[in-house]
């Protein structure tokens, strides 16, 4: 296997499935037989979902709420998404920890550094939820604040497309796909990969991101085996 420690970004929007809103129970085993393929192989694995297939921050100021209030109703999304995703892979025999942004003791631990670490060390696949607990910042962002505080080898973004295109595939038929950039060329091209603050902390730490199609079988082993088959940004 190419990476000893990863951090894998997943898409609340992903755990919808087929359906319109809510978790599909057989997307949600699919991810936790996914990430049981990786870990079974010794990769110490972290783990950050979205909330969007419940909730969206974004999406609160057209209701008329406030965009702090929205915020933070997202970030209890994603714990829900995250409790969901540690029973499928308890239920799978694995060891699980849950590490809350905000504090809610009654489900989750309070997210600390050095004990995340040890958790990894210790063969345990640890969540983060409820995003970095603070408003204005993004999953994504969480995803590579975490993986740097953690010393992750790279982010692993798993999302319903194959990798990063020059356009989007799924509205311009013409779009081809990289299998190599670097984050300079992100930038200049204007490329939707990450939000921008999550884009600018991967490239300033010099964290590698992987963009791939984390709905097909096998994907996840294949690319943290080192195959090329998403979008490699370095």
């Amino acid at each position: 296997m190419k990476y000893k420690r990863i951090l894998l970004k997943l898409s609340g929007e992903a755990l919808m499935g087929e359906q319109q809103f809510g978790i599909d129970s057989n997307r949600l085993m699919q991810y936790a037989n996914e990430i049981k393929s990786i870990h079974d192989q010794g990769i110490e694995t972290a783990v950050v979902i979205g909330g969007g297939n419940i909730f969206r921050g974004v999406m609160a100021s057209s209701v008329g709420i406030d965009r702090v209030q929205g915020d933070y109703m997202g970030m209890l999304a994603t714990v829900i998404n995250a409790m969901a995703l540690q029973s499928a892979l308890e239920k799978q025999g694995m060891y699980t920890r849950l590490m809350s942004g905000i504090n809610m003791e009654q489900v989750c631990e309070p997210y600390i550094k050095r004990r995340a670490v040890r958790h990894l060390e210790k063969g345990r696949i640890v969540i983060f939820g409820a995003g970095t607990g603070n408003p204005y910042f993004t999953t994504d962002s969480t995803a590579s604040l975490r993986a740097i505080e953690i010393e992750a080898e790279v982010v692993l973004k798993g999302t319903r497309v194959d990798g990063v295109y020059t356009a989007d595939p799924e509205k311009d038929p013409t779009a081809t796909k990289y299998s190599n950039i670097s984050f300079q060329e992100v930038y200049e091209k204007g490329l939707n990969v990450m939000d921008m603050t999550a884009f600018t902390l991967c490239h300033e730490n010099k964290l590698p991101i992987i963009v791939f199609d984390m709905n097909k079988a096998g994907n996840l082993e294949r690319t943290v085996a080192g195959e090329p088959i998403g979008t490699l940004i370095n």
